[in-house]
């Protein structure tokens, strides 16, 4: 099984103009970021799953596997609000020959942690061998998890196949909570987008999940990191941080990185399915579109620097 570490960004879901998945760009979004030296590919909240019916996240999750074909770790989002449907987007997964499943709790309800626990052990179950990463996906929405949930469930399972993926607040000192309720054994993934990526793997994170559109500058981050080289590691965060800065919500994070994707030709339009939050707007879009490119000389003169 291919292992889960490193950048494995999540993708973003390309639509046509009558508002249908656009596979033919999700194959080139995935040859890009593979080609960037992304470690994996990841579906999840970014994706724009919350808005596609069951038979949309099905297709969107073969068409994911069949892109990828073996190159590289598939990890698909099977988190809903019925466990009947988290359990069966599960065993589809299986199906498809995912390397592991992602789940965030219900959201629209506030479960007992019982009934947290019970979900994720049916999700756990239904996963067979694949692990199953847990993703408190309360920073942007919904409740945190509470920690005592995670630990039972690390106990419960064991470290390789419950996995983490926290976003609450404050994200660094609760991953330290988590790690040491684990006894330092859990797997943890970064999933600021990049904008918490040296403090979190300073407190012991295995990979980053950040956003398809900033893979050249993330993958170099976390070789400097790797390497020991803080210096160069932290001039890439300095960089990527006023270009993050821009993101407020999950809509924000969306529409920025689409239009940025379209920028670099990687998806034909940066179309979102409706209704949303936020709009992108031109002056926006413009600092967006500068900061990227400052963003996108900065990791490459940080790239030069390594070879010489």
């Amino acid at each position: 099984m291919l292992a889960l570490t490193g950048v494995l960004p999540v993708l973003s879901t390309p639509f046509t103009d009558d508002d249908r998945i656009d596979t033919t760009a999700l194959g080139r979004q995935i040859d890009h970021v593979l080609a960037q030296e992304a470690d994996g590919v990841t579906l999840a909240m970014v994706s724009e799953i919350l808005r596609l019916d069951i038979s949309e996240r099905r297709a969107l999750a073969e068409a994911t596997a069949a892109a990828v074909d073996g190159r590289a770790s598939v990890i698909t989002s099977v988190g809903a609000d019925a466990t009947a449907l988290a359990t069966a987007l599960t065993a589809h997964a299986v199906e498809i020959g995912a390397t592991a499943v992602m789940a965030n709790p219900p959201l629209t309800t506030t479960p007992s942690d019982e009934e947290l626990l019970s979900y994720y052990r049916a999700i756990a179950d239904a996963a067979d061998t694949l692990p199953l990463i847990v993703q408190d996906a309360s920073g942007y929405v919904g409740t945190p998890i509470p920690l005592d949930v995670l630990a039972t469930l690390l106990g419960e399972y064991g470290p390789e196949k419950i996995q983490f993926k926290p976003e609450a607040d404050p994200l660094g000192p609760r991953l330290t909570l988590l790690h040491d309720l684990s006894g330092g054994t859990a797997r943890v993934f970064e999933g600021s987008g990049g904008r918490a990526l040296i403090d979190s793997y300073h407190r012991g994170i295995v990979g980053t999940m950040p956003g398809p559109d900033l893979v050249p500058t993330l993958v170099s981050l976390w070789k400097a990191l790797r390497a020991g080289d803080d210096e160069r590691a932290y001039r890439l965060q300095e960089a990527l941080a006023p270009l993050l800065s821009l993101v407020s919500s999950l809509d924000s994070y969306v529409a920025i990185e689409k239009y940025l994707l379209v920028v670099q030709n990687v998806i034909p339009s940066a179309r979102q399915r409706g209704p949303v939050s936020y709009r992108l707007d031109s002056d926006t879009a413009r600092e967006a579109r500068t900061l990227w490119e400052r963003l996108h000389r900065t990791t490459a003169l940080t790239r030069e620097d390594t070879i010489e």
